[in-house]
C-alpha cells in the first residue's frame, strides 16, 4: 500500500487523516479537524489486523440451534442458506417477515444499497437503522420547522465566530475532542458559552455558565428561556414577522413558564435562566446547539422544537455566525438518514408515502412505483414485532445499543433466522445463525456525509483480507440470487444515488468523486455539477412551502417514567472519551481499554453516602427492566438525584426505557427511574 488520504472511521466529524504504508495514522490539515485527532482516531489502525478480526463466514454446527458453536463456511453455502431462509419466511408469513437493520456508520453507497435491497429485492417494508436511536428527534423537529434536516446548517468553523453558544445536552470535549478547537478559539476571543447538562462534563467545566437540570426537563427549560426573552423584550419582532409563522401560539404556550416555576421544575436557578437569555440575546452572534442529552427522550422532538423556537424568536437562524444546529454523532449519521435506511424514507430524503417521490425513485430503479412497499415500522417497533422472522443486520450492535436490551436479545433469539455482517464477533453477532465477515473503513471506497452536511470521500488504502467481502458485494450477490442484478462497485452505486437524490431535499446530483477530492468535500444540497454546494443554509429563506420557518407550540410533559419509592433516582446515559458507540471496536483497542477498562457509574458523594458506597465499589443499578453492575465513580459534578452510566458496554441499556417519542419514535435513553445498592462483592475486581 501507499500513503492514502482518508477519514477517521468513528464520529461525524470525519476528521482527515493519512494512513501510512506502516499502517500508522497521521492527522491531515482537513477543514474540520485542522491537523487534530482524538485518541480513538490515532489508534484506529489497530483494528485493521486485530486478532479478533472475522475472516470467514460462520454458521452454526447445528442449523437452527443457536446454542451450538459456529463453524467456518464458504460464501456459497452461506448465501444459499440466507436466500433459502428469506424465501421460506416470505412464502409462509409474507414479504415483510424478512428485513434489515442498518447503521449510521455505513457509507452513503451502502446505506443507499441496503434501502434499495430491502424494497426491491426483498420487496419488504421492514427496514430501519440505529440512527433512529440517535438523530431522529432532532431530524423530525428540523424537517417540520425548517423544511430540511442537516445537522449543522453552517460549517463547524462558524462556531468560533459566535459570541455566545448554548450547548444543550452536548459534550464535545469527550465525544468529539477535535471540535473543541472552535469553542476554545471563541472563548479566547471573548465568547461566552453556556452548557446545559446534568453532569459537570469537561465541556461544562470550561463554560461561562453551567445549567444543571434534572434529566427530562429540557423542554421546560427551553420554554422558560423563551418566556424570559418575550417578557424582557428580546424577541426580534421584525424577523419573526417576516421569516416565521406560528409565533402567536408559541408565545401563548410559553406564558405559564415563569422563571420561579421553571426553577422548581428543572432545578436551574432563576438568575442563571435570566443570565442565559441576556447573553444569547445581546452578546453578538449567537448559536443554540442541541445533542442527544436533550433529544433522547419520549418528548425529544418537542424539546428540539422548543430550542428551535427560542433560536427563531431571537432571529438567530440564517444570520452570520448565528443559528440553530444539532450535533450528529455517528460517522455517517447524516448521510445514513438521507438515502433510504429509514423506515419511511427514499433516497434524497424523500418520503416513502409521497407519490411523486415514489415515481421518481422507481424510475431510477427500473420498477413500477406500485411495486414499492409503504412505510415500515421504526427500529424498536420492528425489532420487537413478532411478524419479523428473518433479519439481516449491517454495522450495528443492537444487543448492546438498543433500549431495554435484554428484551431485544430475547427477540433476536426468537427470530427464525438472524444474519449479522461485522468485522468482529459483536454481542449481536454472537446471537446469529450466520455471521458474515466484512471489509472495514480502510479496505473499501465510499462517501460519508459529516455533521456539517459536507460529503467527503473515504478512499481504499488496502484490499480486504482474503475471504472477506464488502457489504456492497454481499448485497449485490444476495440480490442476484433473489433475481435482481445490482452493482457492487461503489462509484457506480454513487452515480445511481446522485440520480435518485436529484430534486430531493438532500440533493447530491451535482456531487462527484472528483469534486469531493478537489474541494475538500462538497456541501449538499448541490443540484448540478456547476453549483458551488451550500455551506450555509437559510440565509434568505427556508425550503418550506411559504419560505418561512414554521414555529410550533410545545408544552412540557414529565418523562414516561418518573422516580418513585421503589426506584427513587434518575438514570441518564452517555459517552466516555475513550470509547465509541457500543464499544465493539474501541473495547478491542489496547490503548483505549488501558485508559478506561470498564464502565463507571457516576454518583454524587451525598447519594453514595446514603447507601454506604465508596469510590471504586461495585454498585448494582436496578430499573423495572433489568439490572447492571458497574464500578462507582464518586463526583460532585453530577446532581445528587441522578446517576450517569456510559452505554459503551453491555449493561446500561438493560435499564433504559423504550418509551417512544410519538413523532420520531426515539426511545427515552436519557431518563429512567432506578434504584441503587452497594453490590455484595463490594470493591472486588
Amino acid at each position: 500500500m501507499t500513503a492514502t488520504d482518508t477519514h477517521c472511521p468513528y464520529c461525524a466529524l470525519q476528521c482527515g487523516m493519512t494512513l501510512t504504508p506502516e499502517r500508522k495514522l497521521e492527522p491531515r490539515d482537513f477543514p474540520v479537524n485542522k491537523g487534530g485527532l482524538c485518541a480513538k482516531g490515532f489508534t484506529a489502525a489497530e483494528l485493521l489486523d486485530h486478532p479478533d478480526r472475522l475472516l470467514t463466514p460462520l454458521v452454526r454446527t447445528e442449523p437452527g440451534d443457536r446454542t451450538s458453536p459456529f463453524r467456518e463456511a464458504t460464501w456459497d453455502e452461506t448465501f444459499d442458506l440466507i436466500v433459502e431462509q428469506i424465501e421460506k419466511a416470505q412464502r409462509t408469513y409474507g414479504r415483510d417477515s424478512a428485513g434489515a437493520f442498518g447503521g449510521g456508520g455505513l457509507t452513503n453507497e451502502k446505506a443507499y444499497a441496503l434501502g434499495k435491497f430491502v424494497r426491491v429485492s426483498l420487496k419488504s417494508a421492514s427496514i430501519d437503522y440505529n440512527g433512529r436511536f440517535c438523530m431522529s428527534s432532532a431530524a423530525t423537529a428540523a424537517n417540520r420547522t425548517l423544511g430540511i434536516d442537516r445537522g449543522l446548517p453552517f460549517p463547524l468553523e462558524d462556531v468560533a465566530r459566535a459570541r455566545t453558544v448554548l450547548l444543550a445536552g452536548a459534550n464535545p470535549a469527550d465525544a468529539m475532542p477535535p471540535s473543541m478547537q472552535y469553542l476554545d478559539a471563541g472563548r479566547e476571543d471573548g465568547a461566552r458559552h453556556i452548557v446545559v447538562d446534568p453532569r459537570r462534563t469537561a465541556t461544562a467545566a470550561g463554560a461561562h455558565l453551567h445549567l444543571q437540570p434534572l434529566p427530562g426537563t429540557d423542554l421546560a427549560l427551553a420554554n422558560g428561556l423563551l418566556h424570559i426573552a418575550i417578557r424582557e423584550g428580546y424577541v426580534d419582532e421584525d424577523y419573526v414577522r417576516d421569516r416565521t409563522t406560528g409565533f402567536d401560539a408559541v408565545r401563548s404556550a410559553c406564558n405559564s413558564y415563569w422563571p420561579d416555576r421553571v426553577e422548581r421544575m428543572t432545578g436551574v436557578p432563576e438568575n442563571r435562566l435570566r443570565e442565559t437569555v441576556r447573553l444569547i440575546a445581546t452578546q453578538g452572534p449567537a448559536m443554540i446547539l442541541t445533542a442527544r442529552g436533550a433529544e433522547q427522550h419520549s418528548n425529544g422532538t418537542d424539546t428540539a422544537q422548543a430550542y428551535l423556537n427560542l433560536a427563531l424568536a431571537l432571529g438567530l437562524v440564517g444570520r452570520p455566525f448565528s443559528g440553530y444546529g444539532t450535533i450528529t454523532g455517528q460517522g455517517n449519521g447524516q448521510g445514513g438518514r438521507e438515502h433510504g435506511q429509514k423506515a419511511d424514507q427514499l433516497p434524497g430524503y424523500r418520503k416513502l408515502d409521497d407519490p411523486a417521490a415514489r415515481a421518481h425513485v422507481a424510475s431510477v430503479w427500473g420498477v413500477d412505483p406500485d411495486e414499492l412497499p409503504g412505510p415500515g415500522k421504526s427500529a424498536y417497533e420492528m425489532l420487537t414485532d413478532d411478524a419479523l422472522r428473518v433479519l439481516i443486520v449491517l454495522a450495528s450492535n443492537i444487543a448492546v445499543s438498543a433500549p431495554h436490551s435484554n428484551h431485544i436479545r430475547r427477540k433476536l433469539r426468537a427470530l427464525d433466522f438472524l444474519v449479522v455482517s461485522d468485522i468482529f464477533l459483536s454481542e449481536t453477532a454472537e446471537l446469529a445463525d450466520v455471521v458474515l465477515p466484512t471489509a472495514q473503513w480502510a479496505e473499501e471506497e465510499g462517501t460519508m456525509t459529516n455533521l456539517e452536511g459536507r460529503v467527503i470521500r473515504r478512499r481504499r488504502a488496502l484490499p480486504p483480507p482474503p475471504g472477506v467481502r464488502t457489504d456492497l458485494e454481499m448485497l449485490a450477490e444476495l440480490s442476484r440470487r433473489l433475481g435482481r442484478e445490482e452493482s457492487s462497485d461503489p462509484r457506480t452505486v454513487f452515480e445511481e444515488l446522485r440520480r435518485a437524490s436529484a430534486g430531493g431535499i438532500a440533493d447530491y446530483a451535482g456531487i462527484t468523486y472528483e469534486r469531493i477530492e478537489k474541494e475538500d468535500g462538497v456541501f449538499w444540497p448541490c443540484p448540478t455539477e456547476d453549483h458551488p454546494g451550500t455551506p450555509r443554509l437559510f440565509e434568505h429563506s427556508f425550503p418550506t412551502k411559504d419560505g418561512r420557518a414554521a414555529m410550533r407550540a410545545v408544552v412540557h410533559r414529565d418523562p414516561a417514567e418518573m422516580p418513585d419509592q421503589a426506584f427513587p433516582y434518575v438514570l441518564t446515559t452517555g459517552r466516555n472519551m475513550q470509547q465509541y458507540q457500543s464499544g465493539n471496536q474501541t473495547r478491542r483497542v489496547r490503548t483505549l481499554t488501558a485508559a478506561l477498562p470498564e464502565a463507571r457509574a457516576e454518583i454524587h458523594p451525598d447519594l453514595a453516602r446514603r447507601h454506604g458506597i465508596a469510590d471504586g465499589d461495585l454498585v448494582e443499578l436496578r430499573s423495572r427492566r433489568g439490572t447492571a453492575v458497574l464500578r462507582a465513580r464518586l463526583t460532585d459534578g453530577i446532581r445528587p438525584d441522578t446517576v450517569f452510566a456510559p452505554f459503551h458496554w453491555p449493561g446500561a441499556n438493560a435499564l433504559t426505557d423504550p418509551a417512544l417519542d410519538p413523532h420520531s419514535r426515539m426511545p427515552a435513553f436519557k431518563a429512567c427511574a432506578v434504584a441503587i445498592t452497594r453490590h455484595e462483592r463490594g470493591a472486588e475486581t
